[in-house]
């Protein structure tokens, strides 16, 4: 006869995995900001950097952020996404600065090879520039090791070249919580203080602490076609092509992204708790599940990363 399950137990256990997860994210973040002259937060308004920005309050204090908040549009973002940025922004009274991949292409250092091209990729140029720009010394990430294969490779703190390239093979070790942060001109950092999170972790931390999140995480109806295993949102830059059958589904996003690459997940979760039980069952990391731009070669992040994809 099986034992009957002890919930208090299992939230107390629970409850002390987050505690450590957001001490460890508190401590990095705090390293940041004492190691680097100018370094920024990168911040799209999606779930991981939400995540972030709340461990930030906490390490330095709601409208105390040492360091500006970034993010690199790409001019075909989710409208909700946006507008949670800016209202997050807002509220915590922290700098939001903007560069787009559309600037990049006006000033030709972006070339698309078709117009309907997804621009993700792209946004390595426009980062890159802002980097120049602003001479920021780090980029403060919410990837996690358990996306992608190749953000597995990342150490916590992840050198860059003068060309802002990767290399994951001159990577520097990360012993007892020991960073080497020195870098030469030119040269910076991304750094990832949620690399040891889990999408399960990310969830279950959103329903403790009731971070807010754009409306398209949670269950709702939209129309949709089966493409390439996946389903396609219809908008006006994925329309549906010859043969295809629109069909409306009660979906949610896993991961949010650029609208040409980025997929929903049927399900009714409308909720962090039905969110977290879902998170339970599934087997594909939300990367692997919605990202089309992924789907190319087991190794496209990885060539994209080295290039100076974030």
């Amino acid at each position: 006869m099986n034992a009957p399950v002890n919930h208090d137990v299992l939230t107390a256990v629970s409850n002390r995995h987050l505690d450590a997860l957001e001490e460890e994210t508190i401590f990095i973040l705090r390293e940041v900001a004492a190691a680097f002259e100018r370094p920024a937060l990168l911040f799209s308004g999606g779930k991981d950097s939400l995540v972030m920005l709340k461990c930030a309050e906490k390490a330095f204090g709601v409208g105390r952020l040492p360091f500006p908040l970034l993010m690199i549009d790409t001019g075909h973002n989710f409208p909700e996404m946006i507008a949670y940025r800016d209202q997050r922004a807002q509220e915590l009274g922290a700098e939001l600065i903007v560069r787009n991949v559309e600037d990049s292409m006006a000033r030709g250092t972006v070339r698309l090879a078709r117009p309907d091209e997804p621009r993700n990729p792209h946004q390595a140029v426009t980062l890159l520039e802002a980097i120049d720009e602003f001479r920021f010394d780090a980029l403060i990430g919410g990837a996690r090791r358990d996306e992608e294969k190749a953000r597995a490779k990342e150490r916590i703190f992840s050198h860059r070249d003068s060309f802002g390239q990767w290399q994951p093979k001159d990577q520097r070790p990360e012993l007892w919580t020991l960073f080497n942060t020195r870098i030469a001109p030119g040269e910076h950092f991304r750094v990832f203080p949620i690399s040891n999170w889990t999408e399960l972790d990310v969830w279950q931390y959103i329903a403790r602490e009731n971070v807010g999140l754009p409306s398209l995480y949670y269950a709702h109806e939209r129309e949709v076609i089966e493409r390439r295993g996946l389903l396609v949102p219809v908008s006006p830059l994925t329309p549906p092509k010859d043969g295809e059958q629109v069909q409306t589904r009660t979906v949610r996003f896993r991961t949010l992204g650029d609208i040409t690459c980025t997929c929903p997940v049927e399900s009714s979760a409308a909720t962090p708790a039905d969110i977290v039980l879902e998170t339970l069952t599934v087997q594909v990391s939300e990367r692997g599940a919605t990202r089309m731009d992924d789907k190319t070669s087991d190794a496209s992040m990885e060539k994209r990363k080295k290039e100076g994809y974030f």
